[in-house]
């Protein structure tokens, strides 16, 4: 990645170079790292207190109730997932769910983690593991606070606007993802009990 960044800087100076632009690129540069400065220091905030609401939920034992609440629906995705691999996965499906990337990404870690110590075959992924990677890439945001944060940080006057198409897109994405995901779980497992018998 760091060779792609290089280069297509490389690339923009010698184009601006031939260009006559070279001024007006460094200056969108430098402006550019400024902007993206304020903008990150501008949804931190929001960010750290949604992060300091899963710690205080995992505390209080609300983690607890989301698990037993999403765990009907943990256990349909994730068979044979161990308890302590279940427990983080409701916790990062309950951050993403809030629209939390950042609080979500240690709790999908603890659960990758979980779901790699029952592998059974640990040179390739398991079912579960492929689940979690779909779940996390396809996460249903019901409260978008990420963008929600960057629309209201570049001052858009109707930052929450993006929430009905955020949630037409997320549920299509999951729902179309878990879908062909099961699909090919079982056409695969069927495939090598078959070739066994």
């Amino acid at each position: 990645m760091n060779y792609i960044w290089c280069a297509m800087i490389a690339v923009s100076i010698i184009v601006s170079f031939f260009n006559g632009t070279v001024n007006e690129t460094l200056n969108a540069a430098f402006d550019g790292a400024k902007e993206s400065v304020f903008t990150v220091l501008s949804f931190a905030g929001i960010m750290c207190f949604w992060t300091g609401i899963m710690k205080i939920a995992e505390k209080s034992g609300v983690s607890r109730k989301a698990e037993r609440l999403l765990g009907p629906f943990v256990s349909f995705l994730f068979p044979g997932a161990g308890g302590k691999a279940k427990k983080y996965i409701s916790m990062n499906m309950s951050a993403n769910l809030l629209g939390m990337g950042n609080a979500a990404t240690p709790m999908g870690i603890k659960a990758m983690e979980c779901l790699d110590a029952e592998n059974p075959i640990p040179a390739r992924a398991s079912d579960n593991m492929c689940m979690l990677v779909i779940l996390n890439t396809t996460s249903i945001q019901l409260i978008p606070t990420t963008i929600i944060a960057l629309r209201a940080a570049c001052s858009s006057s109707e930052p929450f606007s993006v929430m009905l198409p955020i949630w037409i897109s997320s549920f299509t994405a999951f729902f179309t993802a878990v879908f062909f995901a099961k699909l090919w779980f079982g056409r695969k497992n069927f495939r090598f009990g078959r070739d066994k018998l």
